[in-house]
């Protein structure tokens, strides 16, 4: 028999709130003791851990051992911990259950999660998703919650949540309240409607807690509530959550009607993800690239920008080839190549940065496009004076010959002229995407970097031409 393997316990850091500290350490502890089968050893290492760590856990193991660790633990400890792992992985997990065993764990979330898994359980497998679902104590539910897009606010949105009529007194409030708190995990307040079920306010639970039990709500609820329709956008959905300070918003239908609450859990992972979006769009990555994507998914989802690069790359060398004649009669040219390309691909990357935070944040609105522009402007004759001057005294001070002077007003003006286009260019091409429903975030990185180097080439060789040849 083998001797099972005695691992020291990881170090809580301090006020972690969690049993042990979730490193490579402890990944490769749990690692060793399941593929030792030391069932007992795992469950307790891993009993304390909040279900966001074990995912993280789960995540970094071997597949062969994630499925072990994941059959291990306890039914309630492997739901909380579904909606906490990227969909790929997920769907890996899922592939040994039955559909009977996934709507088991499914019962024990709230909808909007029980969607969430649902759904990218329908992208791999759609005829278990379709098993599933009607085995759920939800399933009506659930089932309008999929009718939504994945990215708007009835897609984020759960349909647990404590209602009830205007009319109702606090004590009949408060009752309804501890009716539902078995189902939800929490209440920040309780919702007012109307006889039709149209949304009119809500009361806090502080409210409700001071006020005479005999009050009807009506005389205490708050009314000026912000709400939004279903099929806004989540992006929206988090502006709106972060400029109000909300921890939760009620969804409404286009005729009033309460259909859901969000809650600033779901917003804070909807800022996380829309941040790494942007920045996977803004280095060239489209689709959704996660660490357990296949090797085929993460390759299909960058070869399109290389494939841009290499296109934009071949013109920039067409572009070179056409003054050729140029650099022939002066060779001492080529020494600006880099520079130019360098500058103009940084010009615009800056610019076009600050422009796309601006339209994610709703700093920047569409109708600010000439006065953005003019901004731009000022800031491009700024440092384009002041690096067409660098330069100009950079070649001076090298030395090329009785031309020298010369050469240093063509880089200099040169350079002036193509970090100003190329800054200008960086601001408004995510001002004219959004303009047009198009995510600004595409006119970062490559879309920039190769349409600069472009017109950067083009503008050096064309005020060389005219002004040193």
């Amino acid at each position: 028999m083998t001797e099972p393997t005695t691992l020291p316990a990881p170090e809580a850091p301090p006020g972690s709130g969690t049993a042990f500290e979730v490193d490579d350490e402890l990944v490769r502890n749990v690692g060793v003791l399941v593929d030792e089968g030391q069932r007992g050893m795992v469950l307790n290492l891993v009993a304390d851990l909040r279900p966001a760590d074990l995912a993280r856990i789960v995540a970094h193991l071997p597949l062969a051992d994630a499925r072990t660790l994941f059959d291990w633990i306890p039914s309630e400890q492997t739901a909380d911990v579904l909606p906490e792992l990227e969909s790929a992985l997920r769907g890996d997990l899922l592939d040994d259950l039955t559909s009977p065993e996934i709507a088991a764990l499914l019962d024990q979330l709230e909808t909007d999660d029980q969607a969430d898994v649902l759904g990218d359980l329908a992208e791999t497998d759609s005829a278990m998703a379709d098993a599933v679902l009607p085995q759920l104590e939800d399933a009506a539910d659930v089932r309008q919650l999929l009718t939504y897009g994945d990215e708007t606010a009835g897609g984020l949105m759960s349909t647990e949540y404590v209602a009830v009529l205007e009319t109702a007194t606090v004590a009949e409030a408060t009752e309804e309240v501890r009716r539902l708190a078995e189902t939800l995990d929490d209440v920040y307040v309780v919702y007012t409607i109307d006889a039709r079920g149209c949304f009119v306010g809500f009361v806090t639970l502080k409210r409700l807690l001071l006020a005479p039990s005999r009050t009807p709500l009506a005389k205490i609820a708050e009314t000026d509530v912000v709400t939004v329709e279903a099929d806004l956008d989540q992006e929206e959905v988090a502006r709106i959550m972060e400029r109000y300070d909300l921890i939760a918003l009620p969804v409404v239908s286009a005729n009033g009607h309460l259909l859901g609450r969000i809650t600033i859990d779901d917003v804070v992972d909807v800022i996380r993800e829309e941040a790494e979006e942007d920045l996977q769009r803004a280095v060239g990555i489209t689709g959704d690239e996660e660490i357990s994507s296949s090797i085929f998914a993460v390759s299909r989802g960058r070869l399109v920008w290389l494939l841009l690069g290499l296109g934009g790359a071949y013109i920039s060398g067409l572009v070179i080839v056409g003054f050729e004649d140029a650099l022939q009669v002066a060779p001492v040219l080529a020494l600006f190549i880099p520079i130019v390309m360098a500058m103009a691909g940084n010009a615009g990357i800056q610019s076009s940065a600050i422009a796309v935070q601006g339209l994610a944040s709703g700093d920047i609105w569409r109708s600010d496009l000439v006065r953005r522009i003019g901004k731009e402007l000022g800031v491009a004759l700024i440092n384009g004076l002041v690096l067409s001057v660098a330069l100009a005294l950079i070649v001076v001070a090298s030395g090329f010959g009785d031309d020298t002077s010369r050469l240093a007003l063509t880089a200099g003006l040169a350079l002036m002229v193509v970090i100003v286009l190329s800054t200008l260019v960086g601001a408004t091409v995510p001002l004219a995407l959004s303009r047009i429903g198009i995510d600004p975030a595409l006119a970062m990185g490559p879309f920039i970097t190769v349409s600069n180097d472009i017109l950067g080439l083009t503008i050096f060789f064309a005020v060389a031409t005219v002004l040193y040849l």
